[in-house]
């Protein structure tokens, strides 16, 4: 085998799972802009984490049988708590605002979470930051103008809901900052499995307020949901293992692939050029920061 192939090989399997990752978690997100479309996205938001502890069981009790449910305890538990309830409150942010923007619009502005992790890690983590980073999270913030800018500018579309899901990205890397931190005292799998539990925990109330008793199609579809989105999450990590943040980064740009062919599929939205421009704007940026942050950490 030549000098450096055994690399390639394993950088081609990265982005495989990377790229299986990201088409599974788009899908999920085009079932979720459909139950959201049929009911009360907090009601969706809940049965999404319902059905994602469901999912968890056959791994998680074979695990506990053999050591005991001690495993799962987490050593921080008010920072689970709290990890959830940012998390809750960004999933129902996320939610409310899905039904009403295309699919390739939603994808195309949560790549700015990325971005809001860097801002949030110099206020609360007290981490050094770069000019030219600065400066390229400055030009992904302007590729959300791109995307909005057709609904700001002509007063056609939803604004209001673009900003509401905007809403969602600085909340998302609140949880992923609380993560960061927990990692340091729990393992991946206590802090998914609490995850689940937290989230499905803070969404009941609400989900309750607004209950209607699902179909048998709608029940079916949230498991479907449950086990996309647990499968994405395995897929990216396995990903993560195998290769560089940064140089997973780059694949995101798939995401609003995957999530224009479902729009045209399920709602017959076609993404604008716009969403194209913009996102890849957005990715382009976050992509050389974090290329940037590995090298410095090196």
């Amino acid at each position: 085998m030549a000098p450096g192939s055994g690399r390639d090989v394993t950088l081609l399997r990265a982005l495989a799972w990377m790229t299986m990752g990201s088409l599974l978690l788009s899908a999920m997100n085009a079932l979720m802009r459909l139950m959201t479309l049929q009911m009360d996205s907090m009601q969706a938001q809940f049965l999404r984490y319902v059905f994602a502890i469901v999912v968890m069981l056959p791994v998680m009790v074979p695990s506990a049988l053999r050591h005991g449910w001690i495993i799962y305890r987490p050593k921080n538990i008010p920072g689970q708590f709290w990890r959830g309830a940012v998390h809750a409150a960004a999933l129902g942010v996320f939610f409310m605002a899905l039904p009403h923007l295309p699919l390739a619009d939603t994808t195309a502005l949560s790549f700015t979470t990325p971005l809001w992790v860097m801002i949030g890690a110099v206020m609360f983590l007290r981490e050094r930051v770069s000019g030219g980073q600065w400066l390229a999270a400055a030009v992904g913030f302007s590729g959300t103008l791109v995307v909005v800018w057709p609904q700001l500018g002509s007063g056609a579309g939803s604004p209001g809901w673009s900003l509401v899901m905007l809403l969602s990205c600085p909340l998302f890397a609140a949880s992923i900052l609380i993560t960061k931190a927990l990692t340091r005292q729990d393992s991946p799998a206590v802090i998914t499995a609490w995850q689940a539990i937290t989230v499905t925990l803070f969404s009941a109330p609400l989900a309750l307020m607004v209950w209607e008793p699902p179909t048998a199609r709608q029940w079916f579809t949230l498991l479907l949901c449950g086990v996309l989105g647990s499968s994405a999450h395995y897929c990216m990590t396995k990903a993560l293992s195998l290769a560089k943040a940064s140089t997973m980064q780059t694949v995101r740009f798939l995401d609003l692939v995957w999530a224009s062919f479902f729009g045209a599929l399920l709602f017959a939205q076609w993404p604008t050029l716009n969403a194209w421009v913009g996102g890849l704007i957005i990715v382009a940026s976050t992509a050389w920061i974090t290329h940037r942050e590995s090298r410095r950490r090196q």
